[in-house]
């Protein structure tokens, strides 16, 4: 037998086809009715537009002007205090919530 590698049957999509098809998914309100109009499946879609919403993909889409980004690092900080809360409370009502025996 050969070994030769199969052939990789994924179709690959190229970055201006991604953003045709988001813009198409914005402009259609739907992502299943842009998916059938570009013959792909529309969890793709969905994938590509999870993807463009994450922070890394918006810092590299669009500069944020300083009050978004002032903002911005106000909610971070504040999420970032919140879980620390939450943590040392689910740790408080670790420690009260244990029974001691006599």
């Amino acid at each position: 037998m050969k070994d030769t590698p199969k052939p990789d049957k994924r179709r690959k999509y190229d970055a201006a086809f991604r953003a045709e098809a988001l813009r198409l998914a914005e402009q259609s309100r739907s992502a299943q009715a842009a998916a059938r109009a570009l013959n792909i499946d529309p969890k793709r879609i969905y994938q590509w537009q999870k993807a463009a919403q994450t922070p890394v993909a918006a810092a590299l889409g669009a500069a944020l002007d300083s009050d978004t980004a002032a903002e911005l690092r106000q909610l971070r900080a504040l999420a970032r205090r919140q879980a620390q809360e939450l943590a040392i409370l689910k740790k408080a009502i670790a420690i009260f919530s244990q029974t001691e025996t006599p």
